[in-house]
């Protein structure tokens, strides 16, 4: 027999618990190294670009990306069924990611994509059209079939325990042993 240990006879204990156990979460998660994306693409009434770390790849036959956005950005709404590009950071690209993540800095440079617009100079990145999302709690997950794609030589830009980090090329890729 499963035992459920949470306390059900008083609806007050799981909010008094929800707040810590919620930023222990977060941390827990934050544990784990990710690499650093901005999601981009043109909106009705203008341009937008979103700071995430959630990316991964979904399929390749047919070529599918998964980015994972909060509820609560701004331009979530203005997302949805809009072609995208998933833009991945190189290490010298910090001011980018914060740029997007709410701490405006100089105005960075567009590329018109031809699916959608992309960022100069990233790392990689992946135009898509939208594919499918779904609910995912206070997230929506945004499935993206690529258009088109490239990348550069160059260190990539990693966040891990609430900072940013390096990840050397000498570790990224596997092409070579394909």
């Amino acid at each position: 027999m499963i035992s459920d240990s949470r306390n059900t006879a008083d609806p007050s204990a799981a909010r008094r618990t929800s707040a810590p156990r919620s930023h222990h979460f977060r941390g827990s998660l934050g544990r784990f190294a990710t690499g650093v994306a901005i999601v981009t693409f043109d909106g009705a009434t203008r341009r937008h670009g979103i700071t995430v770390n959630s990316f991964t790849a979904v399929s390749m036959d047919p070529p599918l990306v998964l980015v994972s956005i909060a509820r609560r950005t701004r331009a979530h709404d203005e997302l949805a069924g809009r072609p995208f590009t998933v833009n991945i950071l190189g290490a010298e690209q910090r001011q980018l990611a914060l740029h997007f993540a709410g701490r405006p800095g100089p105005e960075p440079l567009w590329v018109e994509g031809g699916t959608a617009p992309r960022l100069s100079g990233v790392l990689a990145w992946f135009e898509c059209t939208p594919w499918a999302a779904y609910p995912g709690g206070d997230h929506t997950l945004y499935v993206g079939e690529v258009a088109d794609f490239n990348y550069r030589s160059g260190d990539a830009l990693a966040f891990a325990n609430s900072s940013f980090t390096i990840i050397p090329e000498s570790q990224l890729g596997m092409e070579n042993l394909l």
